[in-house]
């Protein structure tokens, strides 16, 4: 059965985010999709630790911004 390459932790990860704010733990040796953006890259626990740092609200984007929006509306 072949490795998972995500469960070395010795390798090297990269950390992608994408314009809804989602991060993603890639592999360097794979190209970055388009919409995505490199952030960090380090080893795989220091990539799961910026995450777990960086990616606090989950919700994406748009729905934080539809959210907060509804909620600054006046009452009806």
């Amino acid at each position: 059965m072949p490795e998972n390459p995500f469960d070395h932790a010795d390798g090297t990860f990269l950390v992608l985010v994408n314009q809804e704010r989602q991060h993603s733990l890639w592999l360097p040796s794979v190209d970055v999709p388009a919409g995505w953006d490199v952030v960090h890259e380090g080893s795989r626990t220091d990539c799961l630790d910026y995450v777990e740092r960086n990616w606090t609200d989950l919700r994406p984007a748009s729905l934080a911004r539809a959210l907060d929006e509804a909620g600054r509306r006046p009452a009806e």
